[in-house]
């Protein structure tokens, strides 16, 4: 079969990116200083060279945090610094979730039952580890069917995967041994998504991957999602091409407002 080659790779060269039409923002987490500076630095060209996502909007919306805007489709969760009221909160829930608020990738994610005789020091790593609160949810025992990851583009679902957790794994994230499964939306998926598009569309959130496990959405990743690889195998799909379009549908649009 004949290949068409998009790109070659030249000698590296620096690059004024305000010289740029456009630059796509893909920095992995964690949501740290050096992340945040990135932002602060493209949010100088952007928008007449086109940076997807928006700068300002990815600095705003960090994956745990920009969730709780969403309180109706999220599951019950605590964010705090406070040891008591993460005591409080397991007393209620019995079987929770403790995590780091700017963590990625499933590292620090502790899983305790309502029997399990270690919150006290896992507090106590938090505590020495971490300078922010950390947060704390209801455990969802649908995790272990799965953890759907549903990619939007402009605010619209385009795909998903089911990311199932390997045996004696609360986890789901497939670089420490989820496996990805063909996946379509339920009603209730394609109803949390119209509960957040429009807002995704508003802060020019183009291309964002959210995690849903059972009936509640747990993170919306705006900067480096991943899963089109598994969604375009699985679907027989080309869902960058999509992306793209709406990226220069957005860009165009966009020069024609600044030449006015």
């Amino acid at each position: 079969m004949h290949r068409r080659i998009h790109y070659t790779l030249g000698p590296p060269a620096l690059i004024d990116l305000a010289t740029m039409d456009i630059v796509l923002m893909r920095q992995d987490p964690p949501f740290d200083m050096a992340y945040i500076t990135a932002t602060h630095l493209l949010e100088h060209i952007h928008p007449r060279t086109f940076v997807v996502n928006d700068p300002v909007q990815v600095r705003n919306a960090p994956e745990k945090l920009f969730v709780t805007h969403f309180a109706d489709v999220m599951p019950p969760t605590l964010i705090t610094a406070d040891a008591e009221q993460v005591h409080a909160f397991r007393r209620e829930h019995k079987d929770i979730i403790i995590k780091p608020l700017f963590g990625n990738g499933g590292a620090g994610v502790f899983h305790l039952g309502p029997e399990d005789e270690n919150v006290g020091v896992v507090l106590e790593m938090f505590t020495e580890f971490y300078r922010e609160p950390l947060i704390v949810q209801r455990y969802l025992p649908e995790v272990r069917k799965g953890d759907k990851r549903i990619i939007l583009v402009d605010g619209m679902p385009v795909g998903a995967i089911n990311r199932v957790p390997a045996p004696g794994e609360a986890r789901s994230n497939m670089h420490v041994g989820g496996r990805p499964e063909k996946a379509t939306l339920t009603g209730r998926e394609r109803e949390i998504c119209d509960a957040i598009g429009p807002a995704l569309r508003e802060h020019g959130l183009i291309f964002v991957g959210i995690d849903v496990i059972g009936d509640y959405l747990t993170e919306i990743n705006v900067t480096s999602p991943t899963g089109l690889q598994e969604v375009n195998r699985f679907d027989g799909v080309t869902l960058e091409k999509g992306i793209w379009d709406v990226i220069e549908r957005k860009f165009a649009e966009g020069r024609a407002g600044l030449a006015v």
